[in-house]
């Protein structure tokens, strides 16, 4: 199967918590979602999701239901492959500073809703960055151009946030 989408993990990391049919699942994707606060997701989407994650074998139909006022809705529960290749995920640091609001603060969040720790991540995570963020932030004085700008605030932004919460989290 080709790379996840972020929409795709989202929805694997739901179908692991327990078997779901996608409207439920859509629900927690919701922009007042537990998970859709961080990744919000329209619910056609999630449906796709489903339906590309069963055919990879990282999920599978286990019933179907009568839906509320509509047609039949599929439960589908995570496969041991598809259980197995988002814990690989859940674990891996993102490699650029602009994929920790999107992906690394939604393997947070998933990491949480699973029930451990995700200190190991953010762990993981400032040592992965650490080259990146140092280079961008080594200077006390911010660049005129304003790409420069942009990135040098960016990545001091991103070390103060990964080094609060580690702290927190190591409480």
């Amino acid at each position: 199967m080709e790379r996840l989408s972020l929409t795709e993990w989202a929805v694997l990391a739901a179908l692991a918590e327990r078997p779901a049919h996608p409207f439920a699942v859509a629900r927690l994707l919701r922009e007042d979602g537990d998970v859709g606060r961080v990744l919000t997701v329209r619910r056609p989407l999630v449906y796709r999701a489903a339906e590309r994650l069963a055919a990879a074998g990282m999920c599978r139909p286990v019933r179907r239901e009568p839906g509320e006022g509509g047609p039949e809705r599929t439960v589908y529960r995570a496969t041991s492959a598809g259980r197995r290749a988002l814990e690989e995920w859940l674990a891996e640091p993102v490699s650029r500073v602009r994929d920790l609001r999107l992906a690394f603060l939604l393997k947070v969040r998933l990491t949480r809703r699973a029930g451990r720790s995700p200190l190991p991540l953010v762990r993981a995570q400032r040592l992965a960055l650490a080259p990146r963020l140092g280079a961008l932030a080594a200077t006390n004085t911010p660049p005129a151009e304003e790409i420069a700008l942009w990135r040098w605030h960016g990545a001091r932004a991103a070390q103060a946030f990964l080094e609060d919460l580690e702290q927190g989290l190591g409480r």
